[in-house]
């Protein structure tokens, strides 16, 4: 009967139910995790192959529509060229343009005031309404820049922009384009979309700007999770997000930067990954499968094991009960076999050794008894040792603690004097320590003291008969010991003493005894290291004391001299002041002089009203490079910066160097003033002689840009006149300006100029025609003078000795004319 029952515990809760569930559970999780790992790769390749596909759309659609635009601007600034300067020029260019390009709704014309002087669309025509457009971005803005993209916006459900150029010429107006967005539609057909996934177009708003199959036009995406991850300054374009219905969808973008759009290309999440669907249903019914194939193997294998189990395990309960004289029986000629004569083997073992385990527990029981016992002990002695920091104390209870666990006839303990180099006997039981003798010193060197100190280790000496002449043998023979043990007193500071304990009797200490002795030795010197710290600490204290009253004396002396430096640091105070004055004025001068000439005036007391409004006859130059406007936009901003750098130093060289003063960087314009604020007899020359060398060095810098694929050119204005000069701007920017038709000259007369050449007023060659060879230019019509302008081309500089020239001389030895 209860080996029936064995045999069904077996089959319901025993080894048969934990190999069939473990054989089960291999299988499955083979399976599981080869149909996880397959369906985790499709998905995988799927959404990446997805994603790719619709990044390739998505920036493929972004190009164009940004080549678009791009060509759009150029169809504009066809409007903007310099010949057209009349309304009637600019409205039959306006009505060519509108013919040409459907994306123009409208066309307007605003002057250098920002005054709306035309507009034209397809059906109507507006001329002088004056509107002002000189606070609106588009019209300040392009002003500046040249062309500018306005923010979409839209009429109804209709999507536009504006795109605003400026016109060739100084404050020749800009043209305004309305553009009608709606043939961004024609990029995100089914043939560029495909007929699964949608794409649509959004401004740096999150406004659709056109769409296919998605959302509608007008409509704000900006809560979308992937629009508003694209609209943050450091966004990074997901791969996810959630479709206008609330649905996952795959997604990609791609970023129109010149104008701040995003191309967004979407699918349903549903509908790309059905085909992993399909795949997780497969690998449930291949699991399923394996599951009841292992069910059916892991029974049979089960059965067959259950009748040679169940043998060892009775067998196991009658050894378990004390029968070692129960043999099993197994006969399956395998590893339980084995495990059965293992059993029977160790079923004799038992049997053998069983008779004497009573007397070995109950010598165990002793020997843990007396452990116990010495533990105790030795935890009073570490409570006793250390409940005193008094030495005088600490040192009588060491003594009498280390007697009653030696249970021997004596205990000495020695403190070590580290200059003398010999031990002290400073504590005696079982000998009177007040007595004469030679016990009462011994030298380290000649002592079992001063080894068993020097090696660390406890020394057991259990015959002194047996020992060579040594000191402690000697007292302690005399006084009838015939058996010692020394114990250092040692730790990482250093020799503390020794502890020796004495015996009259001979014999060897057990190294239960030493070991316990050394342990106690450790506690003994701890409680001594914190006695006489206790003791050093208390000394110190007294010190401190003394000390502080020396601080607080110190004090008072400090206060004293405290309030001498607090007068010495009001006079620095006031030089300071005035130093600061005067760097601050030479930092003024610097912003628009040389640094020689900034020096020379700030060096010079009362010369602040030169730059103070006055009116002066001066010598203008203006130069910049030909070609420049096409270069940086044709080429990247980094090039066109690296061209910038290049081109400014080799002219800020030159114009230190002839002691100009630098009016203002426009780009590639420069204008230099001479003869302001700092006056020169030679003013006109200087200006011509730089503009020659600046035509030297610039163009050896052309010839290098050229090689680099740079078509650019330098050309140079020059006139004289009367200016008003002064600063102007705010307290936190001011510039040295000048302002009056003379600067205007100049300009115009660089516009003139071509690559390469030198143009000055005849009134400018005239002042250096002894020194210069120029040819006589045709009469200049120029914007902005009512009369011919007589012109002259600057050929060559006939004066020798140029490179002494770039040799600058001492400010102070040149003749200047400074104003009273």
């Amino acid at each position: 009967m209860n080996g029936v029952r064995d045999k069904i515990w077996f089959l319901r809760e025993g080894l048969f139910a934990k190999y069939v569930a473990a054989l089960v559970g291999l299988v499955v999780f083979v399976l599981a995790v080869n149909g996880a790992m397959e369906t985790w790769i499709s998905y995988r390749g799927t959404r990446v192959a997805l994603v790719d596909a619709m990044g390739e759309k998505a920036e493929a659609t972004a190009l164009r529509i940004e080549q678009a635009i791009s060509e759009l601007e150029r169809q504009i600034s066809w409007v903007t060229r310099a010949s057209a300067t009349t309304l009637e020029q600019h409205r039959s260019d306006y009505a060519q343009l509108l013919n040409q390009v459907p994306a123009v709704s409208q066309l307007s014309f605003l002057n250098g005031s920002g005054r709306e002087q035309l507009r034209l669309t397809r059906t109507t025509i507006s001329t002088n309404s004056n509107a002002d457009f000189s606070r609106d971005i588009r019209f300040s803005e392009t002003a500046a820049k040249g062309v500018i993209f306005a923010p979409a916006y839209f009429v109804g459900s209709r999507p536009f922009m504006s795109i605003a150029v400026s016109h060739s010429g100084f404050n020749a107006g800009v043209t305004l384009a309305e553009i009608d967005l709606r043939f961004l539609n024609d990029f995100l057909g089914d043939a560029q979309v495909g007929k699964a996934a949608y794409a649509y177009v959004a401004d740096a708003r999150g406004q659709v700007l056109a769409g296919s199959k998605g959302p509608e036009v007008g409509r704000e995406l900006a809560a979308l999770p992937q629009v508003a991850a694209l609209l943050k300054p450091d966004g990074v374009p997901p791969t996810s997000g959630t479709g206008i219905d609330g649905q996952a969808v795959l997604t990609t973008s791609s970023a129109v930067p010149k104008l701040g759009w995003y191309v967004l290309f979407e699918q349903p999440t549903a509908q790309a990954l059905a085909p992993i669907r399909d795949q997780l249903v497969r690998s449930a019914l291949l699991i399923a499968l394996g599951l009841l194939v292992a069910i059916l193997a892991g029974t049979v294998l089960a059965r067959r094991m259950l009748i040679p189990i169940t043998a060892l395990r009775a067998g196991a309960r009658r050894l378990g009960a004390g029968d070692f004289s129960h043999r099993i029986e197994v006969h399956t000629k395998d590893e339980l076999e084995e495990l059965s004569d293992q059993f029977n083997s160790m079923a004799g073992r038992l049997q053998e050794t069983y008779e004497g385990l009573e007397t070995k527990v109950e010598e165990r029981t002793r020997d843990l008894a007396r452990s116990i016992n010495e533990l105790k002990v030795l935890e009073e002695v570490g409570r006793a040792v250390s409940s005193s920091l008094d030495l005088n104390a600490v040192l009588p209870t060491v003594a009498a603690r280390a007697l009653e666990i030696t249970h021997a006839d004596a205990v000495l303990i020695y403190g070590y004097d580290a200059t003398r180099q010999r031990f002290n006997l400073t504590e005696a039981i079982g000998i009177d320590k007040t007595a004469e003798g030679r016990h009462l010193q011994i030298d380290q060197d000649s002592s079992v003291l001063g080894q068993a100190a020097s090696q660390g280790e406890p020394i057991a000496i259990p015959d002194l008969a047996s020992v060579a002449e040594d000191r402690l043998r000697d007292v302690a023979a005399e006084a009838g010991f015939h058996s010692v043990l020394v114990v250092p007193l040692v730790d990482q500071k250093g020799i503390l003493g020794s502890l020796v304990v004495l015996r009259r009797a001979a014999g060897e200490f057990s190294p239960n005894l030493i070991g316990l002795m050394k342990t106690f030795a450790h506690q003994s010197v701890l409680a001594m290291r914190n006695a006489r710290l206790f003791t050093e600490v208390d000394a110190k204290g007294r010190e401190l004391e003394t000390a502080h009253t020396t601080v607080q004396q110190q004090a008072a002396k400090l206060q004293e001299q405290t309030e001498q430096l607090k007068n010495w640091n009001k006079s620095l105070e006031e030089r300071v002041e005035k130093q600061l004055g005067e760097i601050e004025r030479i930092r003024r001068l610097e912003r628009f002089l040389p640094p020689q000439v900034a020096q020379l005036i700030a060096s010079s007391d009362g010369h602040d009203s030169l730059l103070d409004s006055h009116r002066r006859e001066v010598t203008v130059v203006f130069c910049d490079l030909r070609g420049f406007t096409a270069f940086t936009e044709a080429t990247e901003p980094e090039e066109a910066m690296n061209v910038l750098r290049e081109y400014h130093a080799a002219l800020g060289e030159l114009i230190f160097r002839y002691e100009g003063t630098l009016d203002r960087y426009a780009g590639d314009g420069v204008m230099i003033l001479f003869n302001a604020p700092i006056q020169f007899d030679d003013h006109v020359k200087r200006a011509v002689k730089m503009a020659v060398e600046m035509r030297d060095t610039i163009g050896q810098l052309t010839q290098k840009w050229r090689n680099r694929g740079h078509s650019l050119g330098f050309g140079v204005g020059i006139a004289l006149g009367y200016a008003t000069l002064g600063q102007i701007g705010f307290e936190q920017r001011l510039e040295y300006a000048a302002i009056g038709s003379v600067t205007n000259l100049a300009s115009r007369l660089c516009d003139e100029a071509k690559a390469g050449q030198i143009v000055v007023s005849q009134r400018v060659f005239g002042m250096v025609e002894p020194w210069a060879e120029g040819r006589q230019l045709e009469d200049l019509t120029l914007k902005g003078f009512n009369h011919p302008i007589l012109a002259v081309e600057i050929l060559r500089w006939k004066e020798e000795g140029a490179a002494a020239a770039k040799e600058a001389q001492p400010v102070a030895d040149r003749r200047r004319k400074l104003p009273s």
